[in-house]
């Protein structure tokens, strides 16, 4: 009962102090907001934007590997003249791959180009177009609205078809059923027989609403492959690890360039984790820098806490005198001050945690990005808080319990 009788008052006198010193006491209390709301909106930027960049390299597939000429780097010296002299992946190595890998589900050969695609009278300069061997629908799954993939004929012998995105239909077709019709790519016709569902851009931009893919075997009759980046996309079976999968490969890779046994790799095998260790180590760091901001922000909070306290402690002198003459314990005095100077800090704490909340439907609407304000912030908003108010505090509720009662009824302060 006691320790809810102190809970009472000290919430009252809180209020009191918000109500009779408002300009004073919302000033204090502006510190602990403005920390409380640096450093939660950090987390939940950081925690939103690490959500959105992990989406975006899981549509990628962690268990796929990228074979290609150049490795990925993220930061540091990047000896590009010693990757410059390798040679393109080719299809004899995805043939190679798929006739000799155990580890592997499903491999595909994949080139991107950009070209001017036109039906009718509409034409959209640049498209992306995206030609791929059969299989690349096993590697990269993606979601048809309409119409249907790739026969294994119309791969093999390069037929004229297309898949293309929603935005692609959009812009060609404004309102048509495009499957059936035919688009112009490279002054070719090419008939479109499915059609992308919607999915809107990830985090890194991409999207594959303005796609157009078209099996490679028909891409090199019009274009020079050799030339152009090419990638070949390894997805590994259940439960075999990417570094298993990796050192397969490595070996048949190896075996079919003819190197010598202490030659390096003339190719890169690159995997999604790369770019997530990048992000993590990069985070890392902001996170850091925006944590000692926010952590001098809520030292202001806190000395403007005690502050308040320290005044609190001398208006109530009196008042704190005869609560002792009474009977009442240095213990009760003491927390009495304490839950009035946590609960101070966690008004501040909360109305930081509301202008978070604001941001995060502000950034939804005007910026279009996904942010969200999680359970674990808030929780960490509210300790934070509470921890800063109970340090503001201790030693002017210490001060105020040691206070001699009879000195203190005789107080003029």
């Amino acid at each position: 009962m006691i320790v809810i009788r102190l809970i009472r008052e000290s919430f009252v006198f809180a209020m009191h102090e918000l109500v009779v010193n408002k300009t004073r006491t919302v000033l204090t209390l502006l510190g602990i907001t403005i920390g409380i709301f640096s450093i939660i909106s950090i987390y939940t930027i950081f925690d939103s934007m690490e959500r959105n960049i992990r989406k975006g390299i899981e549509s990628l597939g962690d268990n796929v590997l990228f074979i290609q000429k150049w490795p990925w780097a993220m930061g540091g010296d990047y000896p590009w003249w010693k990757y410059f002299q390798r040679p393109e992946p080719t299809l004899d190595d995805l043939r190679e791959i798929q006739k000799r890998s155990m580890t592997a589900d499903a491999a595909a050969f994949f080139i991107g180009t950009s070209r001017t695609v036109k039906y009718l009278g509409n034409s959209i300069e640049n498209a992306n177009i995206i030609a791929v061997s059969h299989d690349y629908s096993r590697v990269m799954p993606f979601d048809l609205s309409d119409g249907r993939y790739f026969t294994p004929v119309e791969s093999q012998a390069g037929r004229p078809v297309a898949i293309i995105g929603s935005e692609i239909a959009t812009n060609l077709f404004q309102g048509l059923d495009p499957i059936g019709r035919k688009i112009k790519i490279f002054g070719r016709n090419i008939e479109v027989i499915g059609l992308m569902k919607k999915e809107g851009e990830d985090f890194f931009g991409n999207t594959s609403d303005d796609q157009i893919i078209i099996p490679i075997q028909f891409a090199r009759s019009e274009l020079n492959i050799r030339d152009m980046g090419t990638t070949i996309l390894v997805r590994g079976k259940p439960n075999v690890s990417n570094e298993e999968m990796k050192d397969e490969l490595t070996g048949i890779l190896r075996s079919v360039h003819k190197l010598k046994p202490r030659a390096e790799d003339d190719f890169a095998i690159n995997e999604t984790d790369i770019i997530t260790k990048g992000f993590d180590q990069l985070f890392g760091v902001i996170a850091v820098v925006g944590l000692i901001i926010s952590i001098f922000s809520l030292l202001v909070g806190g000395f403007g806490i005690a502050n308040i306290m320290f005044v609190s402690v001398r208006e109530r002198i009196n008042i704190i005198g005869i609560q002792k003459s009474l009977g009442a314990k240095r213990y009760f005095i003491l927390l009495q001050f304490l839950f009035e100077s946590v609960f101070l800090a966690l008004i501040g704490g909360l109305i930081g945690l509301l202008l978070v909340l604001i941001l995060t439907f502000a950034g939804e609407s005007l910026f279009d990005m996904e942010l969200m304000l999680t359970m674990r912030n808030i929780i960490i908003g509210v300790v934070v808080s509470s921890m800063i108010g109970l340090l503001s505090g201790i030693i002017p509720a210490y001060m105020a319990s040691r206070l001699d009662p009879v000195e203190a009824i005789r107080s003029n302060s």
